[in-house]
């Protein structure tokens, strides 16, 4: 049984239909990529799995069971605006939320501080949300959607406002809860960051799911339509390959858009009959490409 299951949920919006019969399932210590561009449902998706608002049609369950008061205790939610109050020290706001969830106060502090240590800012725990930075108050943010140790967390742009450095950090704590059990729905516009976090996707557009499935199996249905070259000196007469829409040269070598795969194996033969080969691979359509040309293929 899936702790978390989405079956055909239905919201409407007077004659708007936000969501339209969206299904998904999220297995236990799996990561769920939920895209989609604004206006797309994602938004009253997630919302409807926290309970906050309820489906006019379809259902939500967490380990099989509706939703309840108690679930709260096992749901975690990160919102992509900054929900805190400014001028309430770190420590008194966290620990009273982690109660609300149903913590002690003690094993609340407990939690508070062995999360700021992880994130190396200790310091914090006395000071005012509004002395931090952006990407700092999004650190503490996300500690206040985990501190009481969750089963389920809902992750709206979770990495919004931080620096590369905090992303690799961050990113490293999420594949930590995850590797942990910890069952995730992860919303963002970072394509890189679903590639690289999520199994399993649903894309959005106008509230309906256009995409969804494994990364893996839905990659495979695209055709690879970009060649990597790079050699120890130049090549001619790539342009002139039949297949070859577009030859762009670059620091590393060669980029070759292609309208067909057959033409990376003329591409190799070419190169290799005028110079020694560094590097050459068919490129698989990044998920960014595929959500364009999905999205694309449908806006109106």
């Amino acid at each position: 049984m899936k702790p978390l299951k989405v079956d055909q949920i239905y919201k409407q919006y007077g004659e708007k239909t936000a969501v339209n019969g969206i299904s998904f399932e999220v297995g236990q210590g799996e990561i769920y990529g939920l895209l989609g561009a604004n206006g797309a449902g994602k938004t009253t998706t997630m919302r409807m799995v926290l309970g906050l608002i309820y489906p006019d049609g379809g259902e939500v369950l967490y380990n099989g069971k509706p939703y309840s008061k108690e679930l709260l205790q096992s749901l975690g939610y990160l919102p992509e605006e900054r929900g805190l109050y400014p001028r309430i020290r770190v420590s008194d706001q966290l620990i009273y939320l982690a109660e609300l969830r149903g913590m002690s106060k003690r094993d609340a502090d407990s939690n508070l501080k062995r999360w700021l240590e992880r994130f190396e800012v200790p310091e914090y725990y006395n000071k005012r949300v509004e002395e931090l930075s952006k990407g700092n108050q999004q650190k503490i943010q996300f500690i206040a959607s985990v501190i009481h140790n969750p089963q389920i967390v809902i992750l709206d742009e979770a990495f919004s406002g931080l620096d590369p450095v905090n992303v690799e950090l961050l990113k490293s704590t999420v594949k930590e809860l995850r590797d942990n059990g910890t069952t995730m729905l992860f919303s963002t516009h970072r394509m890189e960051h679903v590639e690289e976090l999520c199994r399993n996707i649903t894309i959005l557009h106008r509230s309906n799911a256009v995409v969804q499935g494994s990364l893996k199996e839905i990659k495979s249905r695209y055709p690879r339509e970009r060649v990597i070259l790079k050699t120890e000196g130049d090549v001619n007469g790539l342009d002139a390959i039949g297949g070859v829409t577009k030859v762009n040269r670059h620091e590393y070598g060669y980029e070759i858009h292609i309208a067909k795969e057959e033409a990376a194996g003329e591409i190799l033969r070419l190169a290799i009959g005028q110079t020694d080969i560094q590097r050459f691979e068919v490129l698989e359509p990044t998920l960014n490409e595929i959500f364009i040309k999905t999205v694309g293929e449908r806006h109106e």
